[in-house]
């Protein structure tokens, strides 16, 4: 999947020597202007560090890692919100990410391979959308992504004054700045399209005077665009760009939560003997080790995730065969977690996580859509 392409090196990650650490930073800082994340981590790090043996190489191994994260934290841009750094001296492996929003909390994890779940989430829970900000002679277009300014491009046309002149004079005027007024909109919308094209955005919002300008952009608006325009706002051209992103933010947030109950309503009604929708890990574990899956969804709740640990143990073991060795074991709810997320990332078209808990609660908080009927993945 396009979308999850700067995961690649941690979704190929095979399991090797030594511990193998996922570190999830809430890089906020709080009332004082002070980041608190490095208590969390003290407190963890201790605490795994006293179940590892004086002079084992795991121990050398974990401290080396150890070291790396601090000098990492240490360093972080005060501008960073959320970073997220994996790191396995045994394996050689040393990896960080930096985030303009926050993970929900600072964690810390030590398995054999990487804890994704967190990552997956956030990446999917703040995918880029464009924003059309205009009035009848300039225009700023913006990339909004993960709570940051993507890309921002400017278009500025010569400013129409009014005329005082009447009669046929005044209709001709009138005219060159109607027609003057949609030549704008369509250099605009062009533009937009040619981003949307090249970022592969799918959802838009135009922002101006909704009487004047937003009417003159939707008229230009191909079928193929007009289809990922989520909303619209009344904002001035000259509304600052944290102000853009903060309304545009809600009106992606109402989009989503509607598009989740539509996307279950569907995946229910698919749900069939000859249907195209699965529930349960049961059932979309194995379409998904089969390459069947065409989106999942799954529970933005972590503790809302939930399934029978002998049920996905025998199915580990009845694909053991075809697939990597070193599969975790279902009672590692993470890492089981982790292998649906790795897999549906690496063969799906798209993976969605379901805010509301309740809407999947019955399904253990997992479903798929297929590709084609889910013949052999009932359990």
């Amino acid at each position: 999947m396009s979308r999850y392409n700067f995961l690649a090196k941690l979704l190929e990650y095979e399991p090797g020597s030594g511990p193998f650490i996922s570190a999830y930073l809430d890089a906020q800082v709080n009332e004082n202007g002070k980041r608190t994340f490095d208590v969390v981590l003290r407190k963890q790090i201790s605490e795994y560090l006293d179940t590892l043996a004086e002079n084992s190489d795991e121990r050398r191994w974990f401290e080396q890692d150890v070291d790396k994260l601090n000098e990492f934290a240490d360093k972080l841009d005060p501008s960073v919100r959320g970073a997220a750094i994996f790191a396995s001296s045994g394996t050689g492996f040393f990896k960080t990410f930096e985030f303009q929003v926050p993970f929900d909390e600072t964690m810390f994890f030590v398995f054999d391979r990487p804890h994704l779940y967190p990552l997956i989430k956030l990446a999917s829970q703040h995918r880029r959308f464009a924003v059309a900000q205009a009035d009848t002679n300039s225009a700023h277009i913006y990339v909004f992504g993960r709570g940051e300014v993507f890309s921002r491009d400017d278009i500025q046309n010569v400013k129409t004054n009014r005329s005082e002149v009447g009669g046929w004079s005044q209709m001709r005027y009138q005219r060159h700045i109607e027609n003057f007024h949609q030549q704008h909109a369509k250099e605009i919308v062009s533009e937009l399209d040619k981003l949307v094209r090249e970022d592969r955005i799918e959802r838009v919002i135009l922002a101006g005077d909704e009487t004047v300008i937003i009417p003159l952009l939707k008229a230009e608006l191909s079928k193929e665009l007009e289809e990922k325009v989520i909303g619209t706002m009344s904002l001035s051209i000259d509304a600052p760009e944290h102000e853009v992103l903060e309304e545009a933010e809600k009106i992606v947030d109402r989009h989503d939560s509607l598009e989740d109950m539509k996307a279950i309503e569907a995946l229910r009604e698919q749900d069939h003997e000859n249907g195209r929708g699965v529930t349960s890990m049961g059932r979309v574990l194995p379409a998904l080790l089969n390459g069947q899956v065409q989106e999942l969804y799954i529970s933005a709740d972590f503790d809302a995730i939930d399934y029978n640990v002998g049920q996905v143990n025998k199915i580990f073991k009845d694909y053991a065969p075809g697939i990597d060795e070193g599969l975790p074991s279902a009672k590692q709810t993470g890492m089981v977690i982790d292998e649906v997320l790795r897999c549906a990332a690496q063969t799906a078209d798209d993976i969605r996580f379901i805010e509301d808990a309740s809407i999947l609660k019955d399904a253990g908080g997992v479903g798929a859509l297929l590709r084609y009927q889910a013949k052999g993945v009932n359990m």
